[in-house]
């Protein structure tokens, strides 16, 4: 039997974390990648490691460490090629590396805030998934709710059997949030794998393009731009994120109260995402 469309308001907002609402350019994640494979004799790059951002980080260093010219390095260094239980060595250094880098990135993005108030002032419940751990988690909670920002739930890779691109930590947050249909829920991300999330668990998705992983600015490098400089960095996130399957992308999570009307006038078409 088909379901009704839903034509109801919006009742949630489901945010990621690094890049999207806090660490300009997930600027944190990223330096400890490298220093973590480092610490095992392999330089990667700044590139390889941004490739799979939004995963979880377990599988993330798989992902990192399975390319090619990684792997390569790793069998040239070690002599076998990377496994899961190099996964897991690295992991065991990589964690507490971050629980100290976000220390130094837990800076929110600007507006990031105030998009967060114009949402609940819309009755929008807000919650969060992540890529990042419990223990990493544990350390950036307060220092965001220092800045203002404080979720209603939060969903951290490990959590579950599965993160993402699976649903799971989406399908936790419409629990724990008590919200449902899923195409009551819109979905902010500066990943493939954040957006891909939201599509698994049938929400509306919205790409971040400059405050995130793929442009990978800060938030002083990316004020120093002009529109002629920022113009083909936002086009390169831009397509990115829409490849992955974004509904909408925007610059900024700033950007967002503007968009959600239009969400809405689309539920109230009987549209679905």
């Amino acid at each position: 039997m088909t379901r009704p469309a839903y034509r109801g308001p919006l009742r949630a907002v489901v945010f990621d974390w690094a890049g999207t609402v806090i660490d300009h350019g997930s600027r944190a994640p990223m330096g400890a990648f490298v220093r973590a494979f480092a610490e095992f004799g392999v330089a990667i790059s700044i590139a390889d490691a941004r490739g799979p951002m939004g995963l979880p980080k377990w599988d993330h260093i798989m992902a990192v460490g399975r390319l090619a010219h990684v792997s390569a390095a790793w069998q040239a260094r070690h002599g076998h090629a990377f496994g899961p239980g190099d996964a897991d060595r690295i992991f065991s250094v990589f964690e507490p590396m971050t629980v100290a880098a976000v220390r130094d990135h837990a800076d929110m993005i600007p507006g990031a805030v105030a998009a967060v108030a114009a949402c609940r002032a819309r009755g929008l419940a807000i919650g969060s998934t992540t890529g990042y751990t419990r223990p990493i988690l544990r350390e950036l909670v307060p220092l965001a709710a220092a800045h203002g920002y404080t979720p209603d739930c939060l969903v951290c890779a490990g959590d579950l059997a599965a993160g993402r691109p699976t649903p799971l930590m989406m399908y936790r947050c419409f629990a724990d949030l008590g919200v449902f249909p899923p195409e009551a829920v819109v979905k902010v991300d500066d990943t493939a794998p954040g957006i891909a999330e939201g599509l698994a668990a049938g929400t509306w998705t919205v790409g971040v393009a400059l405050t995130g992983n793929e442009a990978g600015l800060s938030a002083e490098e990316l004020a120093a731009l002009d529109e002629s400089a920022r113009h083909p960095i936002r086009a390169r996130a831009s397509s990115v994120l829409r490849a992955a399957g974004a509904h909408w992308v925007i610059d900024s999570v700033a950007d967002l109260p503007q968009l959600l009307p239009e969400i809405e006038s689309r539920l109230e078409r009987g549209e679905t995402p």
